[in-house]
């Protein structure tokens, strides 16, 4: 028997809004379906949308429900780039619009959902056996905002 899993992400509103923009922004993602309600809640009357959808062929559900349990950095979703280019396009099209950028690599968009944006070169070299090395490449990623690959790579040598 195999089991579906996702992460579900409560919203207060926009849900739709957001999952087609994530999917937008990220390669080989898309929403698969949604379907709403007039009739959730504890008393049967609140309106509640759902919207799945896949980022890069990673299962995710917003259920978009009302203002109970809003967002916040407990939760986020952390996108291991490419190159130094994609980390550059993510980083400034996820806070286009309201969001705001954070440190190391941490950003709001502007649903309020938080997100980590890491090259998967730093990546490999904050986790490497090298324990010198790797707190070297955290020493350098924590004084950042964006990640700089170039950067971290200096700080290695």
């Amino acid at each position: 028997m195999t089991h579906s899993v996702r992460t579900v992400l409560w919203f207060n509103d926009r849900g739709r809004e957001a999952a087609e923009f994530y999917c937008r922004l990220i390669p080989n993602s898309h929403v698969t379906r949604g379907y709403s309600s007039d009739n959730g809640g504890p008393d049967g009357t609140h309106h509640f949308e759902v919207i799945d959808f896949t980022l890069n062929g990673v299962p995710y559900q917003i259920l978009e429900a009302g203002p109970m349990f809003p967002l916040s950095e407990c939760v986020s979703i952390m996108v291991e780039t490419p190159d130094q280019a994609e980390t550059d396009r993510l980083w400034e099209q996820l806070v286009e619009g309201g969001g705001s950028h954070g440190p190391c690599g941490w950003l709001k968009d502007r649903f309020g959902l938080s997100w980590q944006i890491v090259p998967a070169q730093v990546m490999q070299w904050m986790t490497q056996p090298d324990q010198t090395l790797a707190a070297r490449a955290l020493a350098s990623v924590m004084t950042m905002g964006k990640i700089d690959i170039a950067t971290v790579k200096a700080a290695l040598a």
